[in-house]
């Protein structure tokens, strides 16, 4: 049966001024605990560290502070427990904790949300849970990071073709191509520590968006809660998400170099490339194909890239409009936060897992460097060492591929007396130049593909992640 809200005064924490109950579409449109319940701990967190500094500023006694911090301690343990009965009648978490609270200790707790609103409360919530992120972001790009640089060391010195435009360009050492994911995920760490630092500032003190005339003292707590400093201006506190953006945006460029390395696994996987094998355990069978093998690990991470983009851009737009200060819209910035962080989470896990797990086929991938006239450049450059100019050297090489092309053979299966047709100061040392281990040993500019140049890289990673050689 339905509630006549217009005979039912508001029982709400904030319904003074109300002479209604708010209609039950409006309590199920307007509800968040059943997604933001997981702030529990930062709200319990964030309200034990705000009664603290109410009772040192002579808001609260000794004796309320006392019944406040255990109060919430056991709501704690009871939402831990699973004991805890969440109402969307009262909202948010904020409000399912400050009622239950009032309901256990009685006219203390109502005194806790002294000097602070919902606005800053949620923006405390929010920063707490995404500094922790920022924390296990990094441990886990780290876990990434390992996985690759294991590969690295596994395959050195063993080479497989290097790509531009998806066409075979140059030989590289595996070795080197996996590494350059180690840039990657480096950078995203980077940016996630960057990120964490204007996340950790505390908010609270804002109020509702004009601060408070209550002796408070903002700086106590954001000692007592771990953060930086705190936010300068009240008004841009209630109504900013900058830093959800950028932390959004970090989980897309994470989610995006994860689908790049995904993408590239999907291809080398296949009986085309057949250049890696993924452990059966990351990979699924057809339900009619009996022969298939799919990669379906990396594809789903592949497609789970379009989820974080999908967060990040949803979050751009809900407030690209908003006047200051604090807005209900803003309600709408934790659920694309929240799929983020689980989505990015899972596929950082996992593809190092896979990784941990992967097999390159090395035979496979020596036998791909020896066609495509992949050793061209290396012929120009010799030409270039002879004093002929570069882009007359280009021209030499092209002609001298187009005549193999022709003839239906490699650079390196021409003769001496062939190759010296196309340049008089071409000689037999010219040959070692063109094989794939002097083409990639060549490579000695910082950075390159090297083996020497290689090895001080994955070396000195080994160092930064703390891997002991066997």
């Amino acid at each position: 049966m339905k509630v006549d809200s217009k005979n039912k005064k508001s029982q709400k924490l904030w319904g003074g001024r109300f002479e209604e109950a708010t209609a039950a579409s409006v309590e199920a449109f307007t509800e968040s605990i059943s997604y933001d319940r997981r702030l529990y701990s930062y709200d319990i967190m964030g309200s034990k560290a705000h009664a603290t500094m109410l009772a040192a500023n002579g808001l609260l006694s000794n004796e309320e502070l006392t019944a406040i911090i255990d109060g919430l301690s056991s709501i704690e343990t009871r939402i831990d427990e699973g004991n805890f009965a969440f109402k969307s009648e009262l909202e948010d978490i904020h409000m399912n904790i400050e009622k239950a609270l009032i309901d256990d200790i009685g006219p203390a707790g109502a005194k806790l949300h002294s000097g602070r609103s919902r606005n800053d409360q949620v923006a405390l919530d929010f920063r707490l849970y995404l500094r922790d992120q920022c924390d296990c972001f990094m441990l886990l790009l780290d876990e990434a990071r390992r996985a690759v640089v294991s590969l690295a060391r596994k395959y050195m010195g063993q080479v497989m073709p290097g790509y531009t435009h998806t066409q075979r360009a140059q030989p590289v050492l595996i070795s080197h191509h996996m590494m350059a994911y180690y840039e990657m995920f480096g950078r995203d760490g980077e940016r996630i520590a960057d990120c964490r630092k204007r996340i950790n500032i505390s908010p609270l003190g804002a109020a509702a968006m004009a601060g408070t005339g209550l002796p408070i003292d903002r700086e106590m707590v954001a000692d007592l809660l771990g953060f930086d400093g705190v936010t300068a201006n009240s008004m841009d506190t209630a109504g900013d998400r900058d830093f959800a953006i950028e932390f959004l945006s970090c989980c897309t460029m994470i989610q995006l170099h994860l689908s790049r390395l995904s993408e590239e696994l999907v291809l080398w996987s296949s009986q085309e490339f057949a250049f890696v094998t993924i452990a059966d355990k990351f990979c699924t069978g057809s339900s009619i194909m009996p022969q298939k093998k799919n990669p379906d690990i990396p594809e789903l991470i592949r497609g789970k890239s379009g989820r974080v983009v999908g967060s990040l851009m949803s979050l751009i737009t809900l407030t690209k409009g908003l006047p200051l200060t604090y807005n209900r819209d803003l309600q709408e910035d934790k659920e694309p936060v929240f799929d983020a962080v689980d989505t990015v989470s899972a596929s950082l896990s996992i593809m190092a897992e896979m990784l941990a797990n992967l097999s390159f086929n090395s035979q496979r991938l020596e036998e791909a460097t020896k066609t495509g006239f992949m050793t061209a450049t290396d012929l120009a450059d010799y030409l270039v060492l002879h004093n002929v100019p570069f882009r007359e050297a280009h021209g030499i090489v092209g002609r001298a591929v187009a005549v193999c092309i022709e003839k239906g053979c490699e650079l390196t299966e021409l003769s001496l007396e062939q190759i010296r047709e196309f340049s008089p100061v071409i000689d037999k040392d010219v040959f070692e130049v063109l094989s794939v281990e002097g083409s990639v040993n060549s490579r000695i500019s910082t950075g390159g593909t090297a083996t020497l140049r290689v090895e001080e890289a994955v070396q000195a990673a080994e160092k930064q992640m703390g891997i002991v050689g066997d």
